[in-house]
């Protein structure tokens, strides 16, 4: 098959996007498919940008055997008005490298809401199936957030949502609280749903020794170590994290690592100089290359969101902990599915969001249980290896693209 992934962001960059879109080309190429990628030139979580993005409109690149288009995306201002400004200027450059490739199906990432039309647009005039790929349930995380408060915007973009899954041939979402969520709250036909769950290359990301050159270098190796590593955003309800730092102040030797760069960072910053808390360090998000070593320095890893969040949601840095061999203390709401997720593996503990003191007893019982910790960290691996690895997964997605080209044919 000829196979067209749309996505705003994409390696260099760092991130759930940029990871699960490389994983899924790079599979698929394996797997003798023709793939071609189209995205903009990196920027995101990026400390440096490597001269060979610079005084470019446009890039094409071969890696591990496919191809990827970039199309330079205009980026200037704040971070927050990149990102929202990005919702609207990616979804065009796909539209113009989508028309420049050939293709049988078409996938795409969103968010942003808007790759949808784009997937949709491409596909007309290629006269192609496209699939979406839901990931976050825009725009109602925003409204749960409270950053998205005006009526008519909502009714916009709610309006767009619905069209983008109208025009869709599937959607594809990663877990079934996820598809409930379409079924009962949207009217997707249930036909219309497969539940894909994110994947993750267990071969490549695998248990490293807990001492290792980043832990001494970043003087970890006589700390318990209490990690989180990712995006430091609103959703995450990260002040839980200092909040606990806080009662756990006098275990001298308990260390938060946090590693990850977002809005919420500086003030997080803020709050640890003014407490005087010497048990919390952070660290700028890391290279892909470095993000194994960055797991396996830790004892936990933490994984948060804030009590707002009413979407079934599954943070995929879940998978990469459990494929680092490290157990998991998810802080979020216990009726969604990450905590269902951690449970089912029985890969760590989980308490309620925005509990600091919760938070805190959870990370004491596994410093003091050893033997504890090392079940969760052996059952979250081989959990995620028997359901979550890149190869299995990469049979469903060539199902599902088969399914849709076959019944864009029945149409024609």
């Amino acid at each position: 098959m000829n196979i067209l992934l749309l996505t705003r962001y994409f390696p260099p960059e760092i991130g759930t996007a940029a990871n699960l879109f490389y994983e899924l080309a790079k599979g698929l190429s394996k797997k003798g498919h023709s793939v071609t990628v189209v995205t903009g030139f990196p920027w995101y979580n990026l400390r440096e940008i490597s001269d060979n993005y610079k005084r470019r409109l446009y890039l094409v690149e071969e890696v591990e055997g496919f191809k990827i288009i970039r199309i330079k995306l205009p980026i200037f201002g704040t971070q927050k008005f990149k990102l929202a400004f990005g919702h609207l200027t990616a979804p065009i450059c796909s539209v113009l490298g989508g028309m420049a490739s050939k293709t049988d199906v078409i996938y795409i990432y969103s968010p942003p809401l808007f790759m949808g039309i784009a997937g949709w647009f491409v596909g007309l005039f290629k006269k192609v199936p496209f699939i979406m790929g839901v990931q976050d349930l825009h725009p109602q995380c925003y409204i749960d957030q409270g950053v998205l408060k005006n009526k008519l915007l909502i009714h916009i973009l709610e309006s767009i949502e619905k069209f983008c899954y109208d025009k869709s041939t599937y959607i594809t979402v990663h877990s079934d609280g996820n598809k409930r969520y379409l079924l009962d709250v949207k009217g997707v036909p249930d036909e219309k749903v497969y539940v894909l769950h994110n994947w993750i290359d267990t071969d490549e990301l695998v248990p490293l020794p807990r001492l290792n050159w980043f832990s001494t270098e970043h003087r970890l190796d006589d700390k318990f170590v209490v990690g989180y590593a990712g995006t430091l955003g609103l959703s995450q309800g990260l002040m839980s994290i200092i909040d606990a730092a806080e009662i756990l102040k006098k275990e001298n030797d308990i260390l938060f690592f946090i590693v990850g760069d977002g809005i919420e960072k500086e003030k997080m910053e803020r709050e640890v100089k003014k407490r005087h808390l010497k048990n919390v360090r952070f660290l700028p998000m890391q290279p892909k290359s470095v993000y194994p070593w960055v797991l396996a320095a830790s004892d936990v890893q933490l994984v948060t969101l804030n009590k707002k969040v009413n979407t079934p949601v599954v943070p995929s840095k879940i998978l990469s902990i459990m494929a680092a061999g490290r157990c998991v203390i998810g802080s979020m709401p216990l009726s969604g599915d990450g905590p269902k997720l951690i449970k089912d593996a029985n890969c760590g503990l989980c308490v309620e969001p925005e509990d600091p003191l919760s938070l805190a007893k959870a990370i004491m019982e596994l410093k003091t249980n050893d033997i504890l910790r090392e079940k969760f960290n052996k059952c979250g691996r081989e959990y995620v290896v028997r359901k979550f690895s890149l190869p299995a997964l990469i049979g469903q997605f060539e199902e599902i693209c088969e399914q849709a080209i076959a019944i864009k044919k029945e149409q024609s």
